[in-house]
């Protein structure tokens, strides 16, 4: 009601949300910092479905439906950053958009037509406040499809087994445990809040977009940082990034990547520790995301990209194959 996505007057209706439009600060930091709580509500969601590899069948449409879910909340997050209209807002948008100008033959006319001009510009901003707008029904479709699959498939337990042999009931477990989370969610939602709104977003996005003052450094919202710190990694623009993209689609390829009868890593050692290996190179492209592009950083950032495409496309499918050719031996598997 009182944004204005144009070039000229979108920072300062931001400003205006905050300072005059009454509890506009409220609306404004709970929508900035609720981003940032979905973001690290999803990543502990995909994380603790990798760990007890949930991906697997029969449960891989709820799996691939979440990977789905998983990137289009990353580009609606994106196009969202850009709306303030601040340094980062104009930068990050030119910086990203102009990626696509890596794919030959297309790549240019692609982002000409983004941008609606040769520049992101106010057609651009018009554009991604449409979009921005229009996207969260789709994620609220894929959202529906994702529990459609998850009722017909149920949920695993921690222990791999079969959930139709052993069930808990709702209540009263699971409602006192969802109802402690949701209480220390809203304490850390309101300590961000109140006291500290600004801590996850970058200082620059408060001064107005200017496209002939380049910031020195750009950095991205947090959440995308590991994925940035794998596009910065490689020399190559265009094969950066198709790594970059090949980062969250093999997520969705898991269920075929790596298949084991016995899903839970409570049993699997072996796992468990490449697990969290995979834990630590994804904590540290975060970190390396929002360094400068020099060494060391760029040397760790391709270190931690090939250690986190070696635990998808190397140390899954060998410990699947060592752990069922050590079961075999022992004849802890059912014979076909």
């Amino acid at each position: 009601m009182h944004y204005t996505p144009h070039i000229l007057f979108a920072f300062h209706s931001v400003e205006h949300i905050m300072r005059d439009v009454p509890f506009g600060w409220l609306l404004r930091y709970s929508h900035l910092n609720g981003a940032s709580l979905f973001f690290i509500l999803l990543y502990l969601h995909l994380f603790r479905n990798l760990y007890y590899s949930s991906y697997s069948p029969p449960r891989h449409w709820t799996w691939i439906f979440g990977v789905l879910l998983f990137f289009f909340s990353i580009l609606t997050a994106f196009i969202g950053y850009v709306l303030p209209w601040g340094q980062m807002s104009l930068w990050g948008a030119t910086v990203i958009t102009n990626l696509l100008s890596a794919f030959p033959l297309f790549g240019h006319s692609l982002v000409t037509w983004i941008w609606g001009g040769f520049s992101v510009d106010n057609p651009t901003l018009h554009r991604f406040f449409s979009l921005h707008f229009l996207l969260p029904f789709l994620l609220f479709a894929l959202s529906l499809l994702h529990m459609i699959a998850l009722h017909h498939s149920s949920s695993g337990n921690p222990l791999g087994l079969d959930s139709s042999f052993s069930k808990i009931p709702l209540s009263p477990y699971f409602l006192l445990k969802d109802f402690l989370g949701l209480l220390l969610l809203l304490l850390f939602f309101s300590f961000l809040l109140f006291f500290s709104p600004n801590s996850l977003a970058h200082p620059d996005n408060y001064i107005l977009a200017n496209p002939m003052l380049t910031p020195p450094h750009i950095v991205p919202e947090w959440y995308f940082l590991p994925f940035y710190a794998i596009l910065r990694s490689i020399p190559h623009k265009l094969a950066g990034v198709l790594i970059m993209i090949s980062s969250i689609a093999v997520l969705a390829l898991l269920p075929w990547i790596h298949s084991f009868s016995s899903r839970s890593s409570l049993f699997r050692p072996l796992f468990r520790f490449f697990f969290f290996l995979f834990l630590a190179s994804f904590f540290l492209l975060t970190w390396i995301g929002a360094m400068p592009v020099e060494s060391p950083f760029l040397s760790l950032g391709l270190f931690s990209t090939l250690l986190y495409f070696s635990f998808f496309l190397l140390f899954l499918p060998s410990l699947a194959l060592l752990e069922s050719s050590f079961l075999s031996s022992y004849h802890l598997l059912p014979s076909s």
